[in-house]
């Protein structure tokens, strides 16, 4: 037997303990579930620690190099590691009630300098380049399908912004703004809807497939 064939037999058991959930809840579910948590965890433990730890911290520390290059230990550089080292192992004080207030100093400075940096990239992504797409001209000469969906994107965006606008009463103009916004919104949510079910249903004919496959290769197996 193929050593291929042994692991595709185990991958397709694990399936198969995964879908009983279908029926009820079961020790071949739960020892499946577990078995993804568990090897998740050890992955990316083994990831995050020789693709950031050990580059950023360990390394720069304890053999006294930066990027493949020497270092003093009171460089500038040795603190450029230090420094977040230490708030790393900082968060960890929750696990001691005692000094678990401390984490929070750690957890201050990372929402803090993770916001700061984060302000400007999400102004110009969410904000700025929204306004700029949604400044659309109404009239194309030339091109009535550009103004028709343009005319379209527009009346979607006021209307959406109108329904979620509580300072006024959904009266007159606004009322009818705020009722256009209500279907963009729900066309919206349904296609979004449609997209997960069809993805979740692709996943679901590529691990019958799968299945189909190993008992495809046991059968030509034992007909050898």
């Amino acid at each position: 037997m193929q050593v291929t064939l042994i692991w595709a037999t185990l991958a397709a058991i694990l399936t198969l303990a995964v879908y009983s959930f279908l029926y009820k809840d079961n020790p071949f579910y739960k020892f499946a579930e577990h078995l993804v948590v568990g090897v998740s965890a050890a992955y990316y433990l083994v990831i995050y620690y020789y693709n950031f730890i050990d580059p950023n911290v360990i390394s720069p520390i304890f053999k006294l190099e930066f990027g493949g290059a020497p270092i003093r230990i009171l460089g500038m550089q040795w603190w450029m590691a230090l420094i977040p080292g230490l708030l790393g192992l900082l968060l960890y004080a929750r696990f001691f009630p005692k000094i678990g207030w401390v984490s929070r100093w750690a957890l201050g400075i990372y929402v803090g300098g993770y916001s700061g940096l984060e302000i400007a990239p999400v102004m110009q992504a969410r904000v700025l380049d929204q306004i700029r797409g949604g400044s659309l001209p109404l009239v194309v000469p030339h091109d009535p399908s550009t103004s028709f969906t343009n005319i379209l994107l527009v009346v979607g965006l006021l209307g959406t912004l109108t329904y979620f606008f509580f300072s006024l009463k959904h009266k007159g103009v606004l009322g009818v703004l705020a009722r256009i916004g209500i279907v963009y919104i729900m066309v919206g949510f349904g296609a979004s809807f449609g997209y997960t079910v069809m993805s979740r249903i692709s996943l679901l004919i590529g691990r019958v497939d799968f299945l189909r496959q190993v008992a495809d290769s046991w059968i030509q197996w034992l007909a050898t």
